[in-house]
């Protein structure tokens, strides 16, 4: 597997010039601005785009998932996997861990629907967790077959 390079960047010329210098990498982005994100999978060559869902303030009759039909369609134009944060799921204290995990699944049925692939992103080395428990949390977050094959 390639070397990754996660990159978290609230500008687009930091983020920019930070895969410029990654571009033999697997390009990871994040940000907390869901516009930048948008920005980012527009006109960058990333791989694989992770949406931090810890933190965000729901609509009334919605999640705020940091993640909608829009993005889809450019991800999937783009061959840009949708990234889950594993060790935010992990460190969220209980009331926040079942928002973030709704959010997930509201994310998982939008790639579904796009045919797009998703990964788990797992940072912190004491979140590390085998592969079939990956794949079995994937398909308890409502992942089809053919999405936690890749997971």
């Amino acid at each position: 597997m390639l070397e990754q390079a996660i990159i978290y960047e609230n500008t687009f010329e930091k983020a920019r010039k930070l895969i410029n210098e990654n571009k033999t990498k697997t390009i990871i982005f994040s940000s907390n601005d869901d516009e930048l994100n948008r920005k980012i999978l527009e006109k960058l060559q990333i791989q694989i785009l992770l949406i931090n869902l810890a933190g965000k303030k729901d609509f009334q009759k919605q999640r705020d998932s940091g993640f909608n039909q829009v993005l889809a369609k450019i991800a999937k134009d783009k061959n840009v996997a949708i990234g889950i944060n594993f060790d935010e799921i992990i460190q969220a204290s209980q009331y926040e861990k079942q928002k973030i995990i709704s959010r997930i699944q509201q994310n998982v049925a939008l790639c579904n629907k796009n045919k797009l692939r998703m990964k788990f992103i797992i940072q912190n080395l004491e979140n590390q967790r085998d592969i079939y428990e990956l794949k079995s949390f994937g398909a308890v977050l409502g992942m089809p077959t053919w999405m936690t094959k890749e997971v």
